[in-house]
Protein backbone atom coordinates (compact mmCIF):
# COMPACT_ATOMS: atom_id res chain seq x y z
CA UNK A 1 0.00 0.00 0.00
CA UNK A 2 1.64 3.21 -1.17
CA UNK A 3 -1.25 5.70 -1.11
CA UNK A 4 -4.00 6.32 1.45
CA UNK A 5 -7.23 7.99 0.33
CA UNK A 6 -9.04 9.78 3.16
CA UNK A 7 -12.68 10.67 3.19
CA UNK A 8 -12.85 14.16 4.73
CA UNK A 9 -15.93 14.48 6.97
CA UNK A 10 -15.38 11.70 9.49
CA UNK A 11 -11.85 10.33 9.10
CA UNK A 12 -10.22 13.78 9.13
CA UNK A 13 -12.79 16.09 10.72
CA UNK A 14 -16.22 16.42 12.23
CA UNK A 15 -17.17 19.02 9.64
CA UNK A 16 -20.54 20.10 11.05
CA UNK A 17 -19.61 19.93 14.74
CA UNK A 18 -20.50 23.58 15.36
CA UNK A 19 -22.63 24.23 12.29
CA UNK A 20 -25.32 21.53 12.22
CA UNK A 21 -25.80 19.77 8.90
CA UNK A 22 -29.58 19.93 9.29
CA UNK A 23 -29.37 23.74 9.34
CA UNK A 24 -27.27 23.71 6.17
CA UNK A 25 -29.77 21.33 4.55
CA UNK A 26 -32.60 23.73 5.41
CA UNK A 27 -30.70 26.63 3.82
CA UNK A 28 -30.24 24.58 0.66
CA UNK A 29 -33.89 23.48 0.62
CA UNK A 30 -35.10 27.05 0.83
CA UNK A 31 -32.82 28.21 -1.97
CA UNK A 32 -33.73 25.22 -4.15
CA UNK A 33 -37.46 25.95 -3.78
CA UNK A 34 -36.93 29.59 -4.73
CA UNK A 35 -35.12 28.33 -7.83
CA UNK A 36 -38.07 26.15 -8.82
CA UNK A 37 -37.33 22.73 -7.35
CA UNK A 38 -40.67 21.28 -6.12
CA UNK A 39 -40.98 21.51 -2.34
CA UNK A 40 -42.23 17.93 -2.09
CA UNK A 41 -39.02 16.59 -3.58
CA UNK A 42 -36.97 17.90 -0.66
CA UNK A 43 -39.47 17.66 2.20
CA UNK A 44 -37.88 16.10 5.28
CA UNK A 45 -34.39 15.81 3.77
CA UNK A 46 -31.88 16.61 6.52
CA UNK A 47 -28.60 15.81 4.73
CA UNK A 48 -27.14 18.67 2.61
CA UNK A 49 -25.63 16.27 0.10
CA UNK A 50 -28.94 14.46 -0.30
CA UNK A 51 -30.65 17.82 -0.90
CA UNK A 52 -28.15 18.48 -3.68
CA UNK A 53 -28.56 15.02 -5.17
CA UNK A 54 -32.37 15.17 -5.16
CA UNK A 55 -32.38 18.72 -6.54
CA UNK A 56 -30.15 17.54 -9.39
CA UNK A 57 -32.92 15.22 -10.55
CA UNK A 58 -35.39 18.11 -10.85
CA UNK A 59 -33.34 21.27 -11.45
CA UNK A 60 -31.75 22.88 -14.47
CA UNK A 61 -27.97 23.18 -14.81
CA UNK A 62 -27.93 26.76 -13.54
CA UNK A 63 -29.95 25.73 -10.47
CA UNK A 64 -27.50 22.97 -9.60
CA UNK A 65 -24.56 25.29 -10.12
CA UNK A 66 -26.01 27.82 -7.67
CA UNK A 67 -26.78 25.14 -5.09
CA UNK A 68 -23.27 23.76 -5.48
CA UNK A 69 -21.78 27.19 -4.79
CA UNK A 70 -24.06 27.75 -1.80
CA UNK A 71 -23.19 24.37 -0.31
CA UNK A 72 -19.46 24.93 -0.87
CA UNK A 73 -19.74 28.27 0.96
CA UNK A 74 -21.57 26.63 3.86
CA UNK A 75 -19.05 23.77 4.05
CA UNK A 76 -16.11 26.18 3.98
CA UNK A 77 -17.58 28.17 6.87
CA UNK A 78 -18.13 24.93 8.75
CA UNK A 79 -14.54 23.84 8.05
CA UNK A 80 -13.21 26.84 9.97
CA UNK A 81 -14.74 25.51 13.18
CA UNK A 82 -14.65 21.78 12.39
CA UNK A 83 -13.28 19.48 15.05
CA UNK A 84 -10.28 17.39 14.04
CA UNK A 85 -10.78 13.65 14.30
CA UNK A 86 -8.67 12.28 17.17
CA UNK A 87 -5.34 10.86 15.95
CA UNK A 88 -5.97 11.87 12.32
CA UNK A 89 -3.13 14.41 12.29
CA UNK A 90 -0.68 11.88 13.68
CA UNK A 91 -1.80 9.24 11.21
CA UNK A 92 -1.31 11.57 8.25
CA UNK A 93 2.13 12.61 9.43
CA UNK A 94 3.21 9.02 10.09
CA UNK A 95 2.06 7.94 6.65
CA UNK A 96 4.05 10.71 5.00
CA UNK A 97 7.14 9.86 7.08
CA UNK A 98 6.79 6.27 5.88
CA UNK A 99 7.03 7.48 2.27
CA UNK A 100 3.37 6.93 1.45
CA UNK A 101 1.22 9.41 -0.44
CA UNK A 102 -2.04 10.76 0.99
CA UNK A 103 -5.06 12.18 -0.80
CA UNK A 104 -8.56 13.35 0.05
CA UNK A 105 -11.56 11.76 -1.68
CA UNK A 106 -14.72 13.44 -0.45
CA UNK A 107 -18.28 14.33 -1.39
CA UNK A 108 -17.69 17.70 0.27
CA UNK A 109 -16.15 20.63 -1.56
CA UNK A 110 -12.40 20.56 -2.13
CA UNK A 111 -12.33 24.17 -0.91
CA UNK A 112 -13.68 23.20 2.51
CA UNK A 113 -11.19 20.35 2.88
CA UNK A 114 -8.33 22.62 1.82
CA UNK A 115 -9.29 25.29 4.36
CA UNK A 116 -9.44 22.75 7.18
CA UNK A 117 -6.16 21.07 6.28
CA UNK A 118 -4.39 24.41 5.95
CA UNK A 119 -5.51 25.46 9.42
CA UNK A 120 -4.29 22.11 10.79
CA UNK A 121 -0.90 22.52 9.09
CA UNK A 122 -1.52 19.44 6.94
CA UNK A 123 -2.20 20.90 3.49
CA UNK A 124 1.42 20.52 2.35
CA UNK A 125 1.17 16.76 2.79
CA UNK A 126 -1.82 16.52 0.47
CA UNK A 127 -0.51 19.04 -2.06
CA UNK A 128 -2.67 18.87 -5.20
CA UNK A 129 -4.36 15.65 -4.14
CA UNK A 130 -7.56 17.01 -2.59
CA UNK A 131 -10.42 15.67 -4.68
CA UNK A 132 -13.82 16.97 -3.73
CA UNK A 133 -17.31 17.01 -5.15
CA UNK A 134 -17.54 17.20 -8.93
CA UNK A 135 -19.81 19.66 -10.72
CA UNK A 136 -22.14 16.79 -11.59
CA UNK A 137 -23.90 15.59 -8.38
CA UNK A 138 -24.51 12.16 -9.94
CA UNK A 139 -20.76 11.57 -9.46
CA UNK A 140 -21.01 11.73 -5.68
CA UNK A 141 -19.91 8.57 -3.89
CA UNK A 142 -20.82 5.72 -4.14
CA UNK A 143 -19.68 6.60 -7.66
CA UNK A 144 -15.88 6.10 -7.62
CA UNK A 145 -15.19 9.36 -9.51
CA UNK A 146 -13.20 11.15 -6.79
CA UNK A 147 -11.18 7.99 -6.07
CA UNK A 148 -10.36 7.64 -9.75
CA UNK A 149 -9.23 11.26 -9.88
CA UNK A 150 -7.07 10.73 -6.80
CA UNK A 151 -5.35 7.71 -8.31
CA UNK A 152 -4.69 9.66 -11.49
CA UNK A 153 -3.21 12.61 -9.60
CA UNK A 154 -1.00 10.41 -7.42
CA UNK A 155 0.05 8.10 -10.22
CA UNK A 156 -1.14 5.02 -8.36
CA UNK A 157 -3.39 2.10 -9.19
CA UNK A 158 -6.11 0.35 -7.19
CA UNK A 159 -3.79 -2.34 -5.85
CA UNK A 160 -1.52 0.36 -4.37
CA UNK A 161 -4.28 2.27 -2.56
CA UNK A 162 -6.24 2.02 0.67
CA UNK A 163 -9.28 4.14 1.46
CA UNK A 164 -10.30 5.20 4.97
CA UNK A 165 -13.99 6.09 5.05
CA UNK A 166 -16.85 6.25 7.52
CA UNK A 167 -19.90 5.52 5.39
CA UNK A 168 -21.42 2.77 3.31
CA UNK A 169 -21.09 5.01 0.24
CA UNK A 170 -17.33 5.17 0.90
CA UNK A 171 -17.19 1.39 1.10
CA UNK A 172 -19.16 1.01 -2.13
CA UNK A 173 -17.02 3.57 -3.96
CA UNK A 174 -13.85 1.81 -2.88
CA UNK A 175 -15.27 -1.49 -4.07
CA UNK A 176 -16.16 -0.06 -7.48
CA UNK A 177 -12.68 1.45 -7.77
CA UNK A 178 -11.00 -1.82 -6.75
CA UNK A 179 -9.42 -0.15 -3.72
CA UNK A 180 -8.94 -1.76 -0.29
CA UNK A 181 -11.03 -0.24 2.50
CA UNK A 182 -10.80 0.39 6.22
CA UNK A 183 -13.88 1.74 7.93
CA UNK A 184 -13.74 4.37 10.65
CA UNK A 185 -16.75 4.25 12.96
CA UNK A 186 -17.00 6.90 15.65
CA UNK A 187 -20.30 5.47 16.88
CA UNK A 188 -21.79 2.00 17.37
CA UNK A 189 -24.41 2.84 14.74
CA UNK A 190 -21.74 3.47 12.10
CA UNK A 191 -19.87 0.35 13.15
CA UNK A 192 -22.97 -1.78 12.60
CA UNK A 193 -23.81 -0.11 9.30
CA UNK A 194 -20.33 -0.68 7.89
CA UNK A 195 -20.18 -4.27 9.11
CA UNK A 196 -23.64 -5.03 7.72
CA UNK A 197 -22.57 -3.56 4.36
CA UNK A 198 -19.65 -5.96 4.18
CA UNK A 199 -16.70 -3.99 5.56
CA UNK A 200 -14.10 -6.45 6.81
CA UNK A 201 -11.86 -4.00 8.62
CA UNK A 202 -13.49 -1.35 10.84
CA UNK A 203 -11.84 0.61 13.65
CA UNK A 204 -13.40 2.76 16.32
CA UNK A 205 -10.33 4.96 16.62
CA UNK A 206 -7.62 6.03 14.20
CA UNK A 207 -5.11 5.47 16.98
CA UNK A 208 -4.99 1.81 15.96
CA UNK A 209 -3.89 2.72 12.43
CA UNK A 210 -1.51 5.46 13.60
CA UNK A 211 0.21 3.02 15.97
CA UNK A 212 0.54 0.43 13.22
CA UNK A 213 2.17 2.90 10.84
CA UNK A 214 4.51 4.15 13.56
CA UNK A 215 5.49 0.54 14.28
CA UNK A 216 6.24 0.00 10.60
CA UNK A 217 8.32 3.18 10.56
CA UNK A 218 10.32 1.93 13.55
CA UNK A 219 10.83 -1.57 12.15
CA UNK A 220 10.65 -1.28 8.33
CA UNK A 221 12.30 -4.61 7.62
CA UNK A 222 10.27 -6.72 10.03
CA UNK A 223 6.96 -5.09 9.00
CA UNK A 224 7.62 -4.73 5.29
CA UNK A 225 5.26 -7.54 4.41
CA UNK A 226 2.27 -6.15 6.32
CA UNK A 227 1.62 -3.44 3.70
Amino acid sequence: MTCVLFDFDGPLADLFADRPAVRVAETLRQRAQKLGVPAGVLRGVRDPLLVLRKAAWHGATNVIRELQELLADEETQAARSARPTPHADGLVRSLVVSGRQVAVTTNNSARAATVFLKERGLSRFFDQHIHGRAADPTLLKPDPDCLTRAMTSTGTGPAECLMIGDSVSDLEAAGKAGVSFVGYARSPHKMVALRDAGAVHVVGSLEVLADLVRLQNSHPVQCAGSG
